[in-house]
Order: C-alpha cells, then sequence, then structure tokens
C-alpha cells in the first residue's frame, strides 16, 4: 500500500531524513521506533505531504504522492493523527468529529458508525475537546481521523501523556480495525510494550536513517 523509498526531507537547508525506505502492506501495522530526534515524526509529516519531500519517492496504492499536497494525499486515503493530537480544543466533540466528515465529504450518518466504535465519546459530545482528558483527546483524535475514511493511518506518539488502560483500548481499536475494515497503520512510538501489542513489525531509526527492520 505504501512503498517509501531512499526519501530525504527537512526544513529549509537543515536535512532531517537522510534515504529512509519503509514499506507498509494491507492490512498490516507498521511501527516506527527510535529516540527523540531521530526524525520520526518528521518522516510522519513528509509521508502526511506537511514537510515537502527532497529526494526519493512515495508511493502510495499505485499514486505518486511526493508533488501532492497534504489535502490530496488526504483525499486519497491517508488520515493524520499528529503528535500532541491537534484537536479543536473550543469545539465540542460532536464538531470535532463533523469537521472530520465535512473534510471528506463524507455521509452525516458516518457519525453514528463512528460513536458505535468509539462509544466512550457518547457521553461526552457536547463536551468542548480541551475539557476532555489527555486519553480521551486522543480518543477523539483518532476517531476524527477515521472520519475520512482513510486506507492508511499515520500515528505519531499516542501514548504520549495516555494512561495504560486507554492504550489497551487504543492498541484493541486498532487491531479491530485492521481485521474489520483492513485499514493499515504506521505508528511512530517509544513505548515498547504498546507497540508489542499491535505491531506486526517495526522499524528502528537514529539520526534521520533507518537502522534496523525488526519482525
Amino acid at each position: 500500500m505504501l512503498s517509501a523509498h531512499n526519501v530525504s526531507s527537512g526544513y529549509g537547508r537543515v536535512v532531517v531524513l537522510r534515504g529512509v525506505s519503509v514499506t507498509v502492506a494491507q492490512p498490516e501495522i507498521v511501527a516506527v521506533l527510535g529516540r527523540n530526534g531521530a526524525g520520526k515524526t518528521t518522516l510522519m509529516k513528509t509521508l502526511a505531504g506537511i514537510v515537502p519531500t527532497q529526494g526519493g519517492t512515495i508511493d502510495f496504492a499505485g499514486a505518486d504522492l511526493v508533488p501532492l499536497s497534504a489535502d490530496r494525499r488526504a483525499r486519497l486515503g491517508i488520515g493524520y493523527v499528529p503528535q500532541g493530537r491537534g484537536i479543536f480544543p473550543k469545539l465540542s466533540v460532536r464538531e470535532n468529529l463533523l469537521v472530520g466528515l465535512y473534510a471528506s465529504a463524507g455521509p452525516l450518518q458516518l457519525l453514528d458508525e463512528l460513536l458505535e466504535e468509539f462509544p466512550a465519546l457518547k457521553p461526552k459530545l457536547d463536551d468542548r475537546g480541551g475539557q476532555l482528558s489527555g486519553g480521551q483527546q486522543q480518543i477523539l483524535a483518532l476517531a476524527r481521523a477515521l472520519a475520512t475514511s482513510p486506507k492508511l493511518l499515520l500515528l505519531d506518539e499516542p501514548s504520549e501523556g495516555i494512561q495504560p488502560s486507554i492504550l489497551e483500548e487504543i492498541a484493541d481499536i486498532l487491531n479491530r480495525l485492521k481485521t474489520k475494515r483492513g485499514l493499515s497503520t504506521l505508528i511512530v512510538e517509544q513505548n515498547i510494550d504498546f507497540v508489542r501489542s499491535m505491531a506486526d513489525r517495526a522499524y528502528l531509526m537514529d539520526m534521520g536513517r533507518v537502522t534496523r527492520e525488526l519482525s
């Protein structure tokens, strides 16, 4: 589904990724591991189209992503949950989900399907995003990304500041979506136990390069 080969990218003259190659099959959950500053978040932003590709190729389901903007990549089926979740804190839970639906022109009945998938959000629909706990915000960010009906989900550090019970719930959701919908996920993480609960394999990154593939 996704094949990034020899990808380089960065910020202006600062090169962060140096010839990175990763693949994600369908359905598959692949993790990217590494210490802070290894280039993991830059990789996710490059794949999502937020950071421009300076070299290499990125193929997604037969489409060349390199010249495409972030919104065009999203319309092709790439969902992105950034580090820090990126929800709208002043909007209600319902409004956050509707933003995802409107962005993809999805049917309103999909909101009911999302709430069946994420029942913990049902009693919180009228609460502002900023009033939720960190774990609830992560669940909301994940649900909003799924409102766009993606084929590939990019998750950046979802375990950050989240209690273990919520992490178990997120792992269960991702495994269920992989089996039920054939959803593939590329996840950046530092929590090894969390990764082991769901990932089929992993890449280890250091100093902007993939140093090992773990299975």
